[in-house]
């Protein structure tokens, strides 16, 4: 197998770089992601990238970047720097990226600040780093975007190279829509059309994956089948990958010699004491003012603990020169004075506060000698803080105190779990863990520990790259191909040449327009003309395959010698024939049901309406406003697919209609039987998302012919405009001389 290239792009270099007098330095620094990058790249990801290239910004000039580079180059990366002014910079970064998105994001609207010249200087960023990569990037490699200060990079790099393979991974929440909408619609565009230019977008929790598809959307009026979205010639997979730790690290680092001594040292600092200990960096998204609120409400509430119990809070300098970070310190500095001078005594100090790094050794000291973890974001995209504290606990003690909203709380649900706005709660949490007995802690650790253990570091990073190398496998066959001339006198000569024929049609939007009132949507006098033509040539077999009932195909084709079949393959008539059932007939036991449940939409969404078949029954929404409807065939489709998961049902999001049958029936289903004979020639052509089954089903017969109508990627070979052009087609076929080769003078004719 040919190795390739990956590219790892993130805001920042991994490095960190120093200058002393004449002397530079550089090393590789620490962090979640190159730990997790680099994990995956030395385990199971050697054996498929043969270069790793990390593009970021350097944080120094380039004078000294050349002098640093040459002298001591880190060997796992080759280093791809991207200089920006400093101006430019800071708009982009401290402006728009952490004063608009990060606040907005993390739920903050009231602190995001919109200005147009952040905003062009977040685009012109993104073309820095797009421009630096195109010199560098090949259509074979493997790219690899990382964060919210890169959000329209991937649609940039699109544009320049249509065939790479492009995955997003998003580190913090992505908002829901009400939250989302607040932008200017432009930048709105930007960011979802930007992101959507990768292949694979991950987000930490299935929320989050959620939101975003939501935002799609309503913002771009861009419709999904579940986590996969079809974009000019694409189709993206939207997925949760929940980031994790180096779980071996930190469970090792237990019995770390430094760790150990720097242990002793804090047990015999705590004597008796219980410890609290949080740590965290200074972010008013991390609630910390409402931690320490939280803590003096347990004080005031537990007098007997003062004096037996310490808090040490430590928190991590981050983004200082934003005004919003600078006034959060300042309360938590007052707050802290404040409760020492007056619940404190001479021999006790209830919190030990700390404005600084800390290094890993006193890290996991800190968290092996404290009984409880208090972790209370207000919004987290992940926190993994909480799962180092879990991880480092070889003695499976220690109980974890975790805001429900932090991505992590979907994981650790064994520990206790908090609204980090309820103070009383956190009061009394902290109680309850001080006192929790030994055994529980035991269980409730070691449940999160084997979860973490078992998706790491290194299992979330080649999850997401064994997901983008099938994703890219999966967009080959699925893309929009037009067909031209020569494809359509390749097709004419075939069937030409053909001695037994299959033709298989869909009904609406294919032989004749969508209307607005289905039953109206009758053939004209051409369509007609056109499938009479067609069945009456003996070497041919036609049938319609549609979700119209058995009726109705009945009263509109019936006189005609062409197979029928209804509602998505439940009924069959094959030419001349009559009808078969193809399910269980097990209809009266759940269609009622759906029924009450899809009449309540009709009253919320104006103009939307129901058609009850045989064997199914849909929620027709295409003569509702766009957003509503969209917004209500959401709805329904979320409540149908819950309520269905234990019935044998099947619940379907086909073009602009929710469409509820049995289990097992569908078109791919249906005209697998009729594809068992020996067929030198095979046409499907369809336009909905229903006939997306036959066209996997003949993928793989090299005389199939797969045609889909409308522009938007499918499994098909070839698109078609529209059923026009699927009428020119068909009148080309029925006019071909009865003959078994086509001179090139006829095929010219006939196109």
């Amino acid at each position: 197998m040919m190795k390739k290239r990956l590219f790892i792009i993130s805001n920042r270099l991994p490095l960190t770089i120093e200058t002393t007098d004449n002397n530079v330095t550089m090393r590789q620094s620490s962090g979640g992601l190159i730990s997790a990058i680099t994990t995956y790249l030395k385990g199971s990801g050697k054996e498929f990238f043969s270069e790793k290239i990390w593009a970021g910004v350097p944080g120094c000039t380039e004078k000294i970047w050349d002098i640093a580079n040459n002298e001591h180059s880190p060997a796992d990366y080759n280093y791809l720097p991207v200089f920006m002014k400093s101006k430019m910079y800071e708009l982009y970064y401290n402006g728009f990226s952490n004063s608009l998105l990060w606040p907005l994001f993390h739920y903050f609207p009231s602190f995001a600040e919109y200005h147009s010249s952040y905003f062009d200087a977040y685009m012109e960023a993104n073309r820095s780093f797009a421009d630096i990569l195109s010199k560098q990037v090949r259509n074979e490699d493997f790219v690899w975007i990382h964060d919210y200060h890169l959000l329209p990079l991937a649609g940039m790099l699109r544009e320049k190279f249509p065939k790479l393979t492009i995955g997003f991974f998003l580190h913090i929440p992505f908002p829901s829509y009400e939250i989302f909408r607040v932008i200017p619609k432009q930048w709105q565009r930007e960011i979802l059309t930007g992101m959507l230019g990768a292949d694979l977008i991950g987000f930490h929790t299935v929320d989050y994956s959620s939101h975003f598809l939501s935002c799609v959307e309503m913002a771009l009026k861009t419709g999904h089948d579940g986590q996969h979205i079809s974009w000019e010639n694409r189709q993206i997979k939207v997925d949760a990958f929940p980031i994790s730790i180096d779980f071996d690290l930190f469970n090792n680092a237990y019995d770390n010699t430094k760790v150990e001594a720097i242990r002793k040292t804090y047990l015999k600092l705590k004597k008796d004491k219980k410890l609290l200990f949080s740590v965290d960096r200074l972010d008013y998204t991390k609630g910390l003012y409402n931690r320490l609120k939280g803590f003096k409400k347990f004080l005031l509430a537990n007098p007997e603990y003062h004096g037996k119990v310490v808090f040490a809070l430590v928190v991590v300098p981050s983004r200082d020169s934003i005004r919003k970070y600078a006034e959060r310190k300042k309360i938590i500095d007052e707050f802290i004075g404040n409760l020492n001078s007056t619940l404190g005594t001479i021999n006790w100090q209830p919190i030990i506060y700390q404005y600084n790094h800390l290094d890993f050794e006193q890290l996991i000291a800190l968290y092996t000698t404290c009984d409880v973890a208090l972790i209370t974001p207000l919004r987290d995209g992940m926190n993994l803080v909480s799962k180092e504290f879990v991880a480092s606990r070889k003695d499976k003690q220690g109980v974890l105190i975790l805001s429900e909203m932090a991505g992590a709380a979907r994981e650790l649900t064994e520990a206790l779990l908090i609204n980090p706005n309820d103070t009383d709660e956190i009061a009394e949490m902290i109680k309850q863990g001080f006192e929790m007995e030994k055994k529980e802690q035991e269980e409730r650790i070691t449940a999160m520990q084997e979860r973490i253990s078992r998706y790491d570091v290194n299992a979330w990073a080649g999850d997401f790259l064994s997901q983008l190398k099938e994703v890219k496998d999966v967009q080959l066959g699925f893309e929009i191909k037009f067909l031209d001339n020569f494809s359509k006198a390749r097709l004419l000569e075939n069937y030409s040449a053909a001695q037994k024929r299959l033709i298989l049609l869909d009904y609406d939007g294919t032989l004749v327009p969508f209307s607005k009132d289905p039953l109206s949507a009758t053939p004209g006098n051409k369509v007609l003309e056109l499938l009479d033509l067609l069945s009456r040539e003996e070497q041919n077999t036609v049938y319609i395959v549609s979700g119209r009932d058995s009726v109705t195909l009945e009263k509109w084709l019936g006189h005609l010698p062409v197979g029928l079949i209804a509602e998505h393959g439940a009924k069959i008539r094959h030419p001349n024939g009559s009808w078969e059932n193809e399910t269980a007939g097990n209809e009266s036991d759940w269609m009622g049901r759906i029924e009450k449940q899809m009449d309540k939409f009709v009253s919320k969404c104006p103009h939307s309406f129901i058609e009850k078949k045989d064997f199914s029954i849909a929620w027709h929404y295409r003569n509702a406003d766009l957003t509503e409807g969209m917004i209500r065939a959401k709805e329904l489709y979320e409540e149908l697919f819950n309520g269905t998961t234990h019935l044998p049902l099947n619940v379907l999001n086909g073009n602009k209609v929710i469409e509820v049958r049995n289990k097992g029936v569908n078109k791919g289903a249906a005209i697998e039987k009729l594809t068992m004979s020996s067929y030198d020639f095979v046409l499907c052509i369809g336009d909905d998302k229903t006939d997306e089954d036959m066209f996997v089903k003949l993928a793989r017969m090299t005389e199939a012919y797969t045609i889909k109508v409308g522009n938007e990627a499918s499994f098909a070979k070839y698109n078609l405009h529209s059923p026009y052009l699927v009428h020119s087609l068909l009148e080309s076929m029925s006019i071909i001389p009865k003959k078994d080769s086509w001179a090139a003078g006829e095929i010219k004719s006939a196109l």
